[in-house]
């Protein structure tokens, strides 16, 4: 449960405690997209060296705590001077194996696009099949390279929504990115579930066999 009070300011903290045990590049990763009721769920993964560091290091948030335009800067700043990667799992395979294991396997999607090897791995509190990896509660809050990783999913995921918004008009994705606000239920239950429609969640199942 993410703690009360003031917004915390992610560190190095878990970053120099690998460095210092020896590891060159430390890779944080973090999905988001597990809400929604449509669209699919999308991983970032951000590897830091160490010995650099960037301005962003000290400006980067947990992103669903910064607003639209400042995690679009932090990602343009972010995907141009760290080794970075997006990996997906598609609505068809939520629906199929569920969403925790979905969330693995955007997950793993993400290091496969790497293009490095990290020597050590942060993750947002889920436990990964991969070497030297330390699951932390509130990792997108804590960890300067889990809140970057948050950061790159969170802008890639919204802009596939914003396409897939043209595609299915009707729903709103352009405004709700597939969450479940108020008017994306009303929609929801007026229209029936589109084809990116999550129905193995229980909103959009009563309304199935619409379609």
């Amino acid at each position: 449960m993410r703690r009360m009070g003031a917004t915390p300011i992610p560190s190095l903290r878990f970053e120099k405690e690998a460095w210092a045990a020896g590891a060159t590049w430390v890779a944080g990763v973090d999905e988001v997209g597990v809400g929604p009721l449509a669209g699919p769920v999308a991983a970032g993964v951000v590897a830091l060296a160490a010995g650099e560091h960037f301005k962003w290091y000290s400006q980067v948030r947990d992103s669903k705590v910064l607003p639209e335009r400042a995690r679009d800067g932090l990602a343009k700043q972010i995907s141009v001077s760290v080794p970075h990667a997006i990996g997906w799992a598609s609505v068809e395979e939520i629906d199929r194996i569920g969403i925790l294991p979905a969330r693995r396997l955007c997950m793993l999607r993400a290091f496969e696009r790497l293009g490095l090897r990290p020597d050590a791995v942060i993750s947002d509190a889920l436990d990964l099949p991969l070497p030297n990896v330390r699951a932390v509660i509130d990792g997108d809050a804590l960890s300067v390279a889990v809140a970057a990783a948050s950061i790159i999913a969170k802008v890639a995921r919204d802009a596939l929504m914003d396409e897939l918004c043209g595609q299915y008009p009707g729903y709103g994705f352009c405004r709700n990115k597939g969450y479940p606000t108020p008017e994306h239920k009303r929609l929801l239950q007026e229209r029936g579930p589109s084809p990116i429609h999550r129905r193995s969640y229980a909103p959009v199942a009563q309304y199935a066999l619409r379609w």
